[in-house]
C-alpha cells in the first residue's frame, strides 16, 4: 500500500495528497505533518519506513468538504486519489487513481466557494513589457483574455481581477499580490502559441479564434493555452460548460490602477471588508449570480455609450411605476444557476442542485411575464430567458421534493420514476411481507400445513416442510436441504425472489446511479441555452438592483455629452451619506474644456478628500448604467480614473511614505491623457516645504497644461493658488470653516476662490492634543509669523508657512482666548504664565 501511496505522489508532489483507505482520506509523510495543523487534527503513525515511524493523519470521508474548504483557504492544492478497483477482484491493494485536484482557483464545489465573490485562476505570459492574460471562473463557465503593455497595467488588471491563483511562467515576475494568492510556475513550453490555439480550437470546435475576436492576441492565446491545459488537468474532466472565450478590450473599459480601487474603496474599505464601501450601499441584488455581477460591473466600468445609454434606459424603464419591486419579487425563487450548470457540465452536480435548477425553471414564465416592455435591453433579456417546460416536468417527476445532499444513499429519485427503481425498493422494503404473502399462497395451494418460508445466510430463502408432509411436495419443489426433521425446498419464484432480495440494495443504489447520472446528462443537453438564461438573470438582477436604489437613495440618470465636461449639480458622496448621522452638504462641480483643473484649498477635517472622492464615484458609477447620488450630472466619457490619495508606505518593498506618493503621482503622469479623470491630493507633503512645493507646482502645471485631465487637486501649499492667474485651465476653490466661540465648524461647502486659513491648530485641538502641546504650538506659531511677516505682502526668504496671514494683534492675545482656567493644573497654569509674559516682551 505504501509503494502505490509514493507511486501517486510521486505523480503530485505540489500537493498534498487525499490517500482513500476505507472511511478515511489518509495522509502520510510531510503531507501529513503540514496538515495537521492546518486542520487541527491528531498526527499520528502508522508502520515504519528506514526505521521510522510513518507519519499519518486522516479526515472522514464523508466530512472532507469542510476540511478541504480549510486547506484550499490557507494556499494548498489537494489530490483526491479514491478507490476505482473492485474489492472482491483485487489481488494486494485495490487501485487506486487521482480523480480530482483541488486548487484555489479551480473550485466548483458549493461549500469550498464564496458565494459573493468570483473564484478566478489567471494565467499571465510576459514578454519583456508586453503581457497577455487570460482568465477563469471554473464555478460559472466564463473564460476571457487581454493583452496589455507596462508593469502598471498588469497589476492594475491583477488587481481588478483578485484572483485566488495565478500561473506564470517559471522565469517570468509578477507584481506584488499578496500572501493570499496561490503563485504556480509553469515550464515555459507550457506557454507554446501552436499547442495552444490547438488545445482551444479543440475546446471550442472550431477551426480559428477569429470567431472570437482573439486571431491576433499571440500572448494572451499562450496564456489561455496553458490555463486550460492546467484546468482540465486539475478536473480530471472535460470542460463542456467553457463553450466561448470573449476578449475583454482594454479600450472599451475605464482603467482603474490599485491604487484607484484601493482609494475608492469600491467593495474594500482600508481595513479590507465590506464595511461601508460602494458595493455595500448599491448591492441589493436578490441572488448569489447577482450579486457577483454587480461587483464586475462596478470594478469594470465601461466607456461604450451604446451599451452604457442602453443600460440606463433599462434602469429607467424599470424604475417607473416601481417596475422593479415585482421582479426583484421573482427574482427570489431563482438559486446560483451560474454554479449549478457548471457542476452539471462536470458531472459532479449534486441532487440539492437539481431540486434548486428544477424550481429556478418553474420560476422562469412568471419572472419573465414581470418584466415590463419598452427598453431594448429588457426586451432582449427576456429574448434570452426562455422556459423549458419539459426538463422542468422530467426534474419534477425525477426528483423527490427535499432529496438528500448526496447520491451515495439513495432516496433522490421519485417513487413512480423508474419502474425497475421501484421494483427493487420495494423488494428491500417489504422483503418481510412479501414472504408472508409466499407462505400464504402456497399453504394454500398444496394444503400443507407445517410449510413455512424461512431464511438464513448460509442456504438462503426456502420452504420449510415436516418429514411427514416433505413426500406430498409438489413437483416444482426442489429439494435444497434434508434435516432430522424436515425438508427445505426451493421454487423458481422464490429461487427468483432471492436473487432479487440479496442484492436489491445494492442494485437499488447501482439503478438509482445510473438514472441520476441520466439525469445529469439530459440537463446538460440544454446546457448552452440554459446559461444563456443565467447569464440574462444576473443582467436582469443587476439593473433591478441600480433601479431599487435609484428609488431608496434618491439617485438621477446621468447625461453623456460628446463635450469634455463633468458637471454636476448637488452631488453627494454616496457612502458618507449613509453612514453619516448628519444631513449631507450636496455640491456642485464644474469642469471643461476651458476650466481642466480645480485646485481645492480649505482647513483640515474639512471635506476636501470627500468631495474629491464623490465625484470620482459618480463618475464610476455613470459608466457602470447606474443612476448617480446628484440632481443632475452630465459627463464626458473617461478613459481611465487616477487617484492620489493619503499617505501610505510599502517596507516590505523597501518604499517609504513619500516614495510611494511620488511613484502614483509618476504613473499618473505617464499615463493619463485629456480623457482622464484624476485626484491629486496634497502632494508633496512628505518632505520639506520648499521641495514639496516645488514637485506639487510642477505636478499642477503639467496635468493643466500638457496632459490636460479633467483635475481635482487639492493642496495646503497656500501658493498654488496664485498658478490660475497664470493658466487660465485652473481655477481655485475651496471648502470652508468658521470659529464659533471656542472651536471651529467646518461647513463642508464648496465655493470659489482661494481659502485664508488652515485651522490646523484647531482640528489638532479637536482631535485631543493636550493643552500644553496646543499652547506651544501656539506659541511657535507666533513666533514663526512674526519673523516671516515684515509687512502685509513681504515676506523673508525662509521657507514659508501655509496659509500665512499678516499678524495685526498680539499673539498673547490668541494664547490667551484658547486658555480654559478650569481645564487647567496649578502646574500648566504657571507654565502659561510664563509663557504670555515671554510673548509680551517679543
Amino acid at each position: 500500500m505504501m509503494r502505490q501511496f509514493l507511486a501517486i505522489k510521486a505523480a503530485h508532489p505540489d500537493e498534498l495528497l487525499f490517500y482513500r483507505m476505507g472511511d478515511f482520506y489518509e495522509l502520510f509523510y510531510k503531507d501529513a505533518e503540514i496538515a495537521a495543523p492546518v486542520l487541527d487534527i491528531t498526527l499520528t503513525s502508522r508502520g515504519k519506513s528506514a526505521g521510522e515511524p510513518i507519519p499519518m493523519a486522516g479526515v472522514p470521508f464523508h466530512a472532507a468538504e469542510s476540511y478541504l474548504a480549510r486547506l484550499v483557504r490557507a494556499g494548498f492544492s489537494v489530490a483526491i486519489a479514491e478507490q476505482i478497483g473492485d474489492p472482491a477482484e483485487s489481488k494486494g491493494p485495490v487501485e487506486r487513481k487521482v480523480v480530482r485536484i483541488v486548487t484555489p482557483g479551480t473550485l466548483t464545489d458549493e461549500s469550498l466557494l464564496d458565494a459573493s465573490g468570483d473564484s478566478l485562476i489567471v494565467s499571465v505570459f510576459r514578454q519583456q513589457m508586453d503581457c497577455g492574460v487570460a482568465w477563469m471562473d471554473v464555478s460559472s463557465g466564463r473564460f476571457l483574455v487581454s493583452e496589455m503593455s507596462g508593469e502598471e497595467a498588469l497589476a492594475a488588471e491583477l488587481q481588478r481581477l483578485a484572483p485566488a491563483e495565478v500561473l506564470v511562467s517559471e522565469d517570468a515576475t509578477l507584481p506584488s499580490l499578496g500572501d493570499h494568492v496561490a503563485i504556480r510556475r509553469l515550464a515555459a513550453w507550457q506557454f507554446d502559441e501552436e499547442a495552444a490555439r490547438r488545445a482551444l480550437n479543440q475546446q471550442f470546435q472550431t477551426r480559428d479564434l477569429s470567431g472570437f475576436g482573439c486571431e491576433d492576441l499571440v500572448l494572451a492565446i499562450s496564456a489561455a493555452g496553458a490555463l486550460l491545459d492546467y484546468v482540465k488537468d486539475t478536473q480530471r474532466n472535460e470542460l463542456p460548460h467553457l463553450a466561448a472565450i470573449r476578449h475583454e478590450r482594454q479600450s472599451e473599459a475605464v482603467v482603474l490602477d490599485a491604487a484607484t480601487r484601493r482609494n475608492l474603496e469600491i467593495d474594500k474599505n482600508i481595513h479590507g471588508n465590506e464595511d461601508n464601501t460602494l458595493f455595500s450601499v448599491y448591492n441589493a441584488t436578490v441572488t448569489a449570480m447577482g450579486t457577483r455581477h454587480l461587483k464586475r460591473w462596478l470594478h469594470r466600468p465601461v466607456r461604450l455609450r451604446e451599451e452604457l445609454e442602453a443600460r440606463l434606459d433599462a434602469v429607467e424603464q424599470l424604475k417607473s411605476n416601481y417596475g422593479y419591486e415585482a421582479i426583484r419579487q421573482q427574482l427570489k425563487p431563482i438559486a446560483d444557476m451560474e454554479r449549478i450548470l457548471a457542476r452539471v457540465a462536470l458531472r459532479s452536480a449534486r441532487p440539492r442542485d437539481l431540486t434548486r435548477l428544477r424550481d429556478s425553471l418553474w420560476a422562469l414564465p412568471t419572472l419573465v411575464s414581470a418584466v415590463p416592455a419598452g427598453s431594448e435591453r429588457l426586451n432582449a433579456l427576456v429574448a434570452d430567458i426562455s422556459d423549458y417546460p419539459a426538463l422542468c416536468e422530467l426534474l419534477s417527476k425525477a426528483l423527490v421534493e427535499a432529496p438528500p445532499v448526496v447520491i451515495r444513499d439513495g432516496g433522490v429519485l421519485a417513487q413512480g420514476y423508474d419502474e425497475e427503481l421501484d421494483e427493487l425498493r420495494g423488494i428491500s422494503e417489504n422483503a418481510g411481507e412479501y414472504l408472508v404473502d409466499i407462505e400464504r399462497r402456497e399453504r394454500e395451494a398444496t394444503g400443507l400445513s407445517t410449510l413455512k418460508v424461512g431464511y438464513n445466510r448460509v442456504h438462503g430463502y426456502y420452504i420449510e416442510i415436516s418429514r411427514q408432509q416433505s413426500d406430498l411436495a409438489p413437483d416444482t419443489y426442489q429439494r435444497r436441504q434434508t434435516l432430522k426433521n424436515v425438508e427445505r425446498f426451493i421454487t423458481p419464484e422464490l429461487k427468483l425472489f432471492e436473487d432479487k432480495a440479496l442484492s436489491s440494495r445494492s442494485r437499488a443504489l447501482a439503478r438509482e446511479k445510473h438514472l441520476y447520472d441520466a439525469l445529469v446528462e439530459r440537463v446538460a443537453d440544454d446546457l448552452l441555452a440554459l446559461q444563456k438564461t443565467s447569464n440574462a438573470l444576473c443582467d436582469l438582477d443587476v439593473l433591478a438592483c441600480f433601479a431599487e436604489r435609484a428609488d431608496a437613495l434618491t439617485l438621477n440618470r446621468p447625461t453623456f455629452s460628446d463635450a469634455v465636461q463633468l458637471d454636476i449639480t448637488g452631488g453627494r458622496h454616496p457612502v458618507v451619506e449613509q453612514v453619516s448621522d448628519r444631513p449631507f452638504i450636496a455640491n456642485n462641480t464644474l469642469l471643461n474644456d476651458a476650466r481642466r483643473m480645480l485646485l481645492i484649498t480649505g482647513p483640515n477635517m474639512g471635506g476636501k478628500s470627500t468631495y474629491m472622492r464623490q465625484n470620482a464615484l459618480i463618475t464610476l458609477l455613470a459608466h457602470c448604467g447606474a443612476f448617480v447620488p446628484a440632481q443632475s450630472a452630465t459627463l464626458s466619457l473617461v478613459d481611465r480614473i487616477f487617484t492620489r490619495i493619503g499617505s501610505s508606505d510599502d517596507l516590505a518593498s523597501g518604499l517609504s511614505t513619500f516614495m510611494v506618493e511620488m511613484t502614483e503621482t509618476a504613473n499618473i503622469l505617464h499615463n493619463a491623457t485629456d480623457r482622464s479623470l484624476v485626484l491629486m491630493d496634497e502632494v508633496g507633503r512628505g518632505t520639506s516645504t520648499f521641495d514639496g512645493l516645488s514637485i506639487a507646482w510642477a505636478a499642477a502645471v503639467a496635468l493643466a497644461e500638457r496632459v490636460r485631465a479633467l483635475t481635482f487637486f487639492a493642496t495646503h501649499y497656500f501658493e498654488l493658488t496664485a498658478l490660475p492667474d497664470d493658466y487660465v485651465a485652473m481655477a481655485n476653490v475651496h471648502l470652508d470653516a468658521t470659529e464659533h466661540e471656542d472651536h471651529v465648524v467646518f461647513m463642508h461647502h464648496i465655493q470659489e476662490g482661494p481659502a485664508n486659513r488652515s485651522f490646523g491648530l484647531e482640528v489638532a485641538k479637536l482631535a485631543g492634543v493636550p493643552n500644553g502641546v496646543l499652547l506651544h504650538a501656539r506659541q511657535k506659531l507666533a513666533e514663526l509669523e512674526n519673523q516671516q511677516v515684515l509687512s502685509p505682502g513681504e515676506t523673508t526668504g525662509g521657507q514659508a508657512d501655509l496659509f500665512v496671514a499678516p499678524v495685526h494683534k498680539s499673539p498673547a492675545l490668541d494664547v490667551l482666548s484658547d486658555i480654559d482656567p478650569d481645564q487647567m493644573t496649578p502646574k500648566e497654569a504657571l507654565d502659561a504664565l510664563y509663557m504670555l509674559k515671554t510673548l509680551l516682551d517679543t
